[in-house]
């Protein structure tokens, strides 16, 4: 790993792994100089959160699903940012084993922050990974789930997408094709839903589901068992 670049200007590969990697966990709402998170990550490469939110925003233009909300990001972005942005972009297992190894090899002295365990929502999300990253596939299981979860209750904005609950102690990112099911969706974002442990276990159980449209249909054994409540 490159020492940190505090007074450099051009963005080394790893940083802009890292950069993306964090991106990818936190609302574009939140991609703030003021942001504990963005802090963190500029203290650890060397940066001043100004320069890790700009580059935030810039792959923010990158990001179709911004795009189909109307919104651009920042138009500044330079060829690096969009050749690390199209080598992981659907890629997203290949994004976390990437940015574990580049966090596993910083120096001692560089402020990351060890875990134990794999961090919550309100925990830091750019943390030294403790023990083997590739040789124990339970690992790397463990670490793909971390980032899935983050990453869509960051879509979600922390909340339930069917009741709007925001604790995340109580939200899971629900997988729509089940991990089991297609390999290559397991840490896609677009692939997972934020729901309540209640709607979760509803989804999983096919008492509900979500359209494309973000319509919420309900099974129609429950309209009935309340339609019979209720009479």
């Amino acid at each position: 790993m490159p020492s940190p670049s505090k007074y450099g200007s051009l963005w080394m590969r790893d940083e802009l792994v890292l950069a993306l990697y964090l991106y990818c966990q936190i609302p574009f709402a939140r991609t703030k100089a003021n942001n504990p998170e963005v802090i963190h990550l500029a203290q650890a490469i060397g940066r001043t959160p100004a320069s890790v939110a700009r580059k935030l925003g810039n792959f923010g233009a990158f990001d179709p699903l911004l795009q189909a909300q109307g919104i651009s990001g920042l138009s500044h972005g330079g060829k690096a940012d969009k050749l690390v942005w199209d080598e992981f972009y659907q890629r997203w297992e290949n994004l976390v084993c990437e940015a574990t190894k580049i966090l596993a090899a910083f120096p001692s002295d560089i402020p990351i922050a060890e875990m134990d365990e794999a961090p919550t929502a309100q925990e830091k999300i750019i943390v030294r990974p403790v023990g083997p990253t590739e040789k124990f596939t339970n690992t790397r299981v463990r670490l793909c789930q971390s980032f899935f979860r983050r990453a869509v209750l960051s879509s979600y904005e922390v909340s339930c997408c069917v009741c709007g609950i925001e604790l995340p102690a109580l939200l899971t990112a629900s997988h729509i094709h089940s991990w089991a099911s297609n390999e290559d969706l397991r840490t896609d974002p677009e692939n997972g839903l934020c729901l309540c442990a209640l709607h979760d276990r509803a989804f999983d159980r096919g008492l509900l589901t979500v359209r494309p449209t973000f319509e919420i249909v309900i099974s129609r054994c429950i309209l009935k068992k309340q339609t019979t409540i209720y009479d």
